[in-house]
């Protein structure tokens, strides 16, 4: 068969849980005979016209389509919460990988940086559609269900309105975040509920309000649609079913993991030699680090050592958190990151490890792997890991952030010498990426369900060479964002920007010169027809308060900005494909 696996992101740039999943599954599968393509999301690192957005390697056997992805405009939409979970251009981009490699089965591993209208391409095409949720991104627009504080969150309200009220908390400028946390919840679903019905005038953000209240519909109606879903734990099912999704089409499944490379012997601690405890995965705040730094520097000192492996360079504020609450402890090592291939090693050389999570863990593959080398597992307490680590079984369960009572976990391993080889022994090996995977084929060819959907959107496949020329750059109009700006060229609107993009940079450097500003959203991207006359080009730029003011772009080159007066100021970042050769 021909078989397509969708992943937000994927190697080697990206190795974390998910995409080690999705690799080994693929990696099987091409042994089994399948001819086997990834389609993945990419964090893009600069600023990308629409057809600079796809290109294609191989990694290990496998062909990868990717797709880069930014929170910005692209094809034809403009409202970027809707691009978050409904991206036209990569829903075209899949259309034309579906017509190149031909699949037979897809098999979505995640859509985040893709966009639920993937589904809408497969259901189009008549091919057998599967999904794993590996993390909560269906129901949730962080894909955490993690609230500020470290509350958590059932799921969306009716109308979305909590999701509106978090996601201007984390997205929005300080002053926006404090008056977001005033609000309460209630008022803003029903602001939302009013917005959605056109009760409420036009205002700023209205679309984009719109869209959040859209989101879990839009998906849950496509996930409804697949074949089956493949739910890795009871906390995922419970979720889902929660929140809509169809429970006749949810099949609980495991992960599987490569079980080659671990060592079968429990771990042995000698009289008097220090407890080596480990962290792995990613170093970001939702994941706790911090938590079990704050609780082993309660531990008495050289009782133990503490090796923390994942990358400094994803969340570098965070990880500047990290050193200094380790600062001062010989006993803390942080370690870099390591070859998957490379975690039975680095397991071994671990007494046990610790999951400190403080969000709705979906059944983490580390912790399988810590179990099939017989290493006990300490985590927070939450279903998803609870599921597996059994508290006085195989590990030891802690309220979730309770610096106090993980240190009491780990002081109680460290000081009882018969602990640690009971908890080993309790460990029992999961399920291996063969197991699992035989389990994936039976469900492929497994007969439909009896459901369809109607009135599938149709998205025709990406054809490259058809874009639209592109001008960007900033703008700042009476010391704030502007409501609009024009390009017109020989007298006629060529194209047009209405929202503007999260520029801090402008922000920071005009204010360090004196300029008062507000907000952040200063950044415009203006897509018109190819081929246009320069010498003829302006820009109008109009205020919130109707005032404009014209630009003529003879003479003013890419890469360079104009003072217009007052705190009005314009830039052009970068022109493509826009100007006629003169």
């Amino acid at each position: 068969m021909h078989i397509l696996l969708t992943v937000h992101q994927f190697f080697p740039n990206y190795f974390s849980g998910t995409e080690v999943l999705t690799l080994s599954v693929g990696k099987e599968l091409l042994k089994r005979g399948h001819e086997v393509a990834v389609l993945t999301g990419f964090p893009a690192q600069r600023q990308l016209d629409d057809a600079e957005r796809f290109d294609e390697y191989d990694h290990e056997g496998l062909r990868v389509f990717r797709f880069h992805h930014a929170y910005v405009p692209m094809g034809e939409q403009e409202v970027l919460t809707e691009i978050e979970y409904d991206n036209r251009l990569a829903a075209q981009y899949f259309a034309r990988v579906v017509a190149t490699f031909k699949p037979e089965v897809v098999h979505l591993f995640h859509m985040s940086r893709l966009g639920g209208a993937v589904m809408d391409v497969a259901a189009a095409a008549g091919i057998p559609a599967f999904y794993t949720p590996t993390d909560f991104w269906t129901i949730c627009p962080t894909s955490q269900l993690l609230l500020d504080g470290g509350r958590m969150c059932p799921g969306p309200t009716p109308y979305g309105g909590n999701c509106v009220k978090h996601v201007a908390e984390l997205t929005r400028g300080p002053r926006v975040k404090a008056v977001a946390k005033m609000i309460p919840t209630a008022l803003v679903e029903l602001g939302t509920m009013l917005t959605v019905k056109g009760v409420l005038p036009n205002y700023p953000h209205a679309r984009d309000v719109a869209a959040m209240s859209r989101r879990r519909p839009y998906l849950v109606e496509r996930v409804n649609g697949l074949n089956r879903v493949l739910s890795p734990t009871k906390l995922m099912t419970r979720t889902l079913t929660a929140n809509g999704v169809d429970p006749a089409i949810i099949v609980n499944s495991a992960y599987g993991i490569e079980t080659a490379g671990y060592g079968v012997e429990p771990p042995v601690r000698a009289p008097g030699e220090p407890l080596v405890i480990g962290f792995i995965g990613t170093l970001a705040k939702h994941k706790g680090a911090h938590v079990l730094i704050d609780a082993f520097k309660q531990l008495p000192p050289g009782s133990a050592k503490l090796d923390i492996y994942g990358n400094p360079a994803d969340f570098p504020d965070y990880f500047a958190d990290l050193e200094h609450r380790a600062a001062g402890s010989p006993d803390i090592t942080f370690r870099g990151t390591f070859p998957n291939g490379e975690i039975g090693r680095v397991l071994t050389g671990l007494h046990v490890l610790v999951v400190p999570s403080l969000w709705y863990e979906n059944a983490p593959l580390v912790v399988y792997s810590a179990l099939a080398a017989k290493r006990p597992v300490i985590a927070s307490d939450f279903p998803g890991l609870s599921e597996n680590v059994i508290d006085g079984v195989n590990g030891l369960i802690f309220p979730p952030g309770d610096v106090a009572a993980l240190a009491a976990s780990l002081r109680r391993l460290s000081e009882d010498a018969a602990l640690l080889p009971a908890l080993s022994a309790g460990c029992r090996p999961p399920k291996s990426t063969v197991q699992y995977v035989e389990e994936l084929e039976a469900l492929y060819r497994a007969p439909p369900p009896a459901h369809a959907r109607a009135d599938v959107p149709r998205f025709a496949p990406l054809v490259l060479g058809d874009e639209r020329g592109v001008l960007s750059g900033w703008a700042v109009m009476d010391g704030t964002t502007p409501a609009r700006i024009t390009l017109r060229a020989g007298g006629t609107v060529r194209g047009e920007c209405t929202r503007f993009l999260p520029r801090a940079d402008v922000r920071d450097g005009l204010a360090r010169g004196g300029a008062p500003v507000k907000g952040h959203a200063f950044g415009y991207v203006i897509k018109a027809p190819p081929g246009l006359a320069r010498a003829r080009a302006e820009l109008v730029i109009e205020t919130q308060d109707g005032r404009s003011v014209t630009v003529t772009l003879a003479g003013f080159e890419a890469g360079t900005s104009r003072h217009l007066g007052g705190t009005d100021y314009i830039a052009i970042d970068s022109e493509r494909r826009i100007w006629q050769a003169e």
